[in-house]
């Protein structure tokens, strides 16, 4: 069913959301314009933060209701009847545990915290599967598009054998901190504060180390780009 005819036909999708900053944030603006979504509930662990991050993006709309806000994701997940929540702390430690508290109260997950996935994905799936929800990544973020791109590659016939995470690396950012973090992304610590983005974990992001220099591989022949611009490669189990 088209998602534009969905909140015409069944019941909306209630969701509650995890983590108030940058990406929790970009999610709010989206969900008025998908037919089906209803925001019930925000958890951050400040209030200030939930409430900044509903101011920015227009909340509530059209004299709607104001979905609840709480710094204890447990009460979220207790008090909100949610169909499913996006966990976007971007915190791998918290992610995991909001995941799992998720899963065992049979809550879907949408995971935006990557790290998480990298550390513990195989296992989420797993838990999610046993108990009859779906852990899922989020699309627009790489690794949902690393999978979209393995599935083209199928889809026209080629045999994958290796897939990988492609952004720009330079050596120097090695010397990277969360102090000098945004010059390498172009932009003032004002304009990354005004935009909501954590230096933690963008420095993470800045320092990965490239292990291989392709993007994806295609029976066993890569794809090469320069090694000062070389991508750090994530193996996924299931792409075999």
């Amino acid at each position: 069913m088209p998602w534009p005819t969905r909140g015409r036909q069944y019941a909306p999708i209630r969701i509650g959301l995890i983590g108030a900053g940058k990406f929790g944030r970009m999610f709010l603006a989206q969900i008025p314009h998908v037919a089906g979504f209803e925001l019930v509930g925000i958890c951050d662990r400040e209030l200030d933060t939930c409430r900044a991050a509903l101011e920015e993006t227009g909340w509530p709309r059209d004299g709607g209701p104001t979905p609840l806000l709480s710094d204890d994701a447990g009460r979220l997940l207790d008090q909100c009847e949610l169909d499913v929540v996006v966990e976007a702390t971007g915190d791998p430690s918290a992610a995991l545990r909001h995941a799992l508290d998720a899963i065992d109260r049979g809550i879907h997950v949408v995971n935006v915290t990557v790290e998480a996935d990298a550390l513990r994905g195989p296992l989420l799936a797993r838990r999610a599967t046993e108990a009859g929800c779906v852990y899922s990544m989020a699309y627009g973020d790489q690794p949902a598009l690393i999978c979209e791109m393995v599935e083209w590659a199928r889809t026209v016939g080629f045999h994958v054998v290796c897939a990988g995470k492609g952004t720009r690396y330079l050596p120097i950012y090695h010397e990277s901190t969360p102090e000098t973090v945004w010059g390498y992304y172009g932009m003032t610590p004002a304009a990354a504060r005004r935009a909501g983005m954590n230096a933690k974990m963008f420095n993470v992001c800045s320092q990965e180390r490239p292990r291989f220099s392709s993007r994806l591989m295609l029976e066993g022949k890569a794809s090469t780009s320069n090694s000062a611009t070389s991508s750090s490669i994530m193996i996924y189990p299931g792409i075999r």
